[in-house]
Parts: C-alpha cells; structure tokens; sequence
C-alpha cells in the first residue's frame, strides 16, 4: 500500500462550499426579510475569498473575519439588516453547519479508501463549529479517525504547526506514508509540500498550475485517487 493515512481538505474538496454558503446566505438573510439574489451571493463570495486569503496570510485573526465579510457586504449593496452583525453571523454559521452538501465522489470514495485500510482525517482551516456539525451531519462521519481544525491547533494551512499538531494526533507516522488531499495551491498543497509529504491537487474546474507549486498528483474527479492509492 501506497499511503497509510490520507488527509482530506473540507471545504471544496469533500464538501461543496458553494452551494452551503449560498443556502446558509440565503436562510439568514430570509430571517431579515431580505431576498438573497446572485448579485448578494457573488458580492459576498468575493469578499470572503478576500479574507480567507488574508486570514492563511495571518493578517487577521479569525474571530475579525466571522463579521468583517458581513459588514462589508451590508455597506457595499446598502442591506437593509437589522440585526446586529455579531447576531447575523452567528446565524448564517448556523445555518453553514446545516449545509452538509457533498461533493460528487466524496462518500463512494472516502468509503473505499476506508475498506481499503487506509486511515482517514481531516485537516482544515474553517470555522470548527461549522466543520464538527457539516460532518456529524453527512455520510462522512465514520470515516475519519482525526478532525483537526486551524481554531484547535493555533495555525492554518500552510503553516507548519497545524501539520505538526495533525501529525501527533495520528501517533507520528512516516511522512511518507501520508498525502494530503485538497482543493488549495496556497494551503494544501504548498503546505504539504512544505512539510515534505505527498500532496494530491482536487482541480475540478481544470485551473492551470503555476511553476511555482507543484503537487505530486493532480485530479479532476475524486475517484481518480484510486489510480494511484494503492
């Protein structure tokens, strides 16, 4: 066997992000009285993006980012809300949790590579509460034997520290006998290939690759990890 232990990204890569944060998007802004069109959505994504970027750049801390994205999204199309953003952030990450929509592939493979033997963890940079309710709430949950979340560990992809505090979760195994599985040039992959372990580019959208990172394998499917796992 190829690899021991897999460490799959969340977001984007076993959980589809985009159609969570649209229905959680959607269900908050309800509770306002607001309809949630795609110029709310793609307004809001873009400024996300934007902070998610700065917080794996530790230019903010997470706790900014929770309410800065909704701050600047009701001050750039003038929403009418009414709640106080701390209370509206809590609600859409409440409805987030909610939101365990699945991408294609995820739970027929996660449950090969489980038969297969081999030992499964997630490793991600989102919102804890977030994460632990999407997975007790998917199909996933009995598959992973470690979830380690960046709000746990003191860091983020691609920090080395979250690595090092996944790897003793997992009891110190080879680095060789674990990949990381992700949809992130910036985290995942260059944190993995910083670490010195293997590392597997989730690219559904065929994004081109820049010289500067260069995973050890690259998809376009998820059951395409059965060509090279074993």
């Amino acid at each position: 066997m190829r690899y021991s232990y897999i460490l799959f990204d969340a977001d984007d890569t076993l959980f589809d992000y985009s159609q969570g944060e649209g229905y959680a998007l959607a269900r908050a802004l309800k509770q306002e009285g607001i309809n949630c069109t795609d110029e709310v959505v793609q307004a809001y994504r873009v400024i996300n993006q934007q902070l998610w970027d700065d917080f794996e750049q530790r230019k903010i801390k997470l706790d900014t980012l929770r309410t800065e994205r909704f701050s600047r999204l009701i001050h750039e199309l003038s929403l009418p809300i009414k709640s106080d953003v701390h209370f509206f952030s809590e609600c859409y990450l409440n409805f987030l949790g909610e939101a365990a929509f699945l991408v294609e592939g995820a739970y027929d493979i996660c449950k090969y590579l489980k038969d297969s033997g081999i030992e499964l963890s997630i490793i991600t940079n989102g919102i804890k509460k977030v994460q632990m309710n999407r997975i007790a709430r998917s199909d996933l949950a009995e598959f992973f034997t470690e979830i380690i979340v960046s709000e746990d560990t003191g860091y983020q992809k691609p920090h080395p520290g979250i690595f090092d505090y996944a790897f003793a979760k997992l009891g110190t195994p080879d680095k060789a006998e674990v990949l990381i599985v992700g949809d992130s040039l910036t985290s995942d992959m260059k944190g993995g290939i910083d670490y010195g372990i293997d590392t597997c580019w989730f690219n559904p959208r065929h994004l081109p690759n820049p010289p500067e990172i260069r995973p050890t394998y690259e998809i376009h499917r998820l059951q395409q990890i059965k060509t090279f796992i074993l």
